[in-house]
């Protein structure tokens, strides 16, 4: 035990500045994979991780002829094999990093909606779903708080409209220019339509679900938002989050699924800032 002390000793007398910026670089490594394992929900990994890490620093502490070789290079490959694991994970946090908002830049003052507009808002866009899915009219709206990358928001056409089930038809209607993409509902506002979105490249997802179904599956991976399908060919809808989806959804689901979207952020007061 002596040893390992007088070991530890010896390698903080011998500290330079580099040392301090690889111990910064390490702690912020490990940080972002605890992150990770932690939001993906696998604790054994967490555990496994952790153990090898203070095993790595035993051996390092107990043989200061190591000079740190072990303990700077496998825990950073461990680290590094784990990152490319969860690499949509990953790559999801890196697209929010570069999320711009830009119709957000632009307002001068804040916005906000009481209860009774929000109420209004989640009841426009089920009567939009579910009139779309009568009718068998494909549909793909993304739900986003200020979480869409900018060149998803290019892709397609800047409206800055009030949501209102007229309009989330009207832009969905098999002949209208727009309806093939997807429209991005940021808040209070339909903020833009036919925007082109990233396909999952999941090969797990039902050979049924088509390219609609894929990009809004893809578009969840790699960022915080929800989707909400509409099959054209059985009328189904489906909302998708985090990669993971909820088929046949009905009216129940699609008003607890647009409850939680609205109301996370809201005051006391009711009101919600956009």
């Amino acid at each position: 035990m002596q040893e390992i002390i007088d070991n530890v000793e010896k390698a903080f007398a011998s500290f330079r500045t580099v040392d301090v910026l690889l111990i910064i670089l390490f702690a912020a490594v490990f940080y972002y994979v605890f992150r990770v394992l932690k939001m993906n929900n696998v604790r054994s990994v967490i555990v496994v991780f952790a153990l090898f890490i203070i095993v790595t620093g035993i051996i390092f502490a107990s043989d200061v002829n190591l000079k740190g070789d072990v303990f700077m290079v496998i825990p950073l490959v461990l680290a590094g094999l784990i990152l490319v694991i969860f690499n949509v994970e990953v790559k999801r946090d890196i697209l929010n990093l570069n999320t711009l908002n830009r119709l957000s830049e632009k307002r001068e003052h804040p916005v906000y909606a009481t209860k009774d507009e929000v109420e209004r808002y989640i009841s426009e866009i089920i009567r939009a779903l579910q009139n779309l899915s009568k009718d068998n009219i494909g549909a793909l709206i993304i739900l986003s708080n200020d979480n869409i990358p900018a060149q998803v928001l290019e892709s397609g056409v800047i409206l800055d409209a009030n949501i209102s089930s007229q309009l989330i038809e009207g832009i969905f209607f098999v002949k209208a220019p727009l309806h093939d993409g997807a429209m991005i509902i940021n808040n209070y506002k339909i903020q833009a339509a036919g925007c082109f979105l990233p396909l999952t490249q999941n090969v797990n997802i039902p050979k049924e679900l088509g390219t609609r179904h894929r990009a809004g599956i893809g578009i969840t991976e790699t960022s915080n938002v929800i989707a909400l399908i509409v099959s054209e060919e059985t009328g189904i809808i489906t909302i998708a989050q985090k990669g993971k989806i909820s088929r046949y959804a009905d009216y129940d689901l699609l008003k607890k699924t647009l409850t939680e979207y609205y109301w996370k952020d809201l005051s006391g007061e009711g009101r919600k800032h956009i």
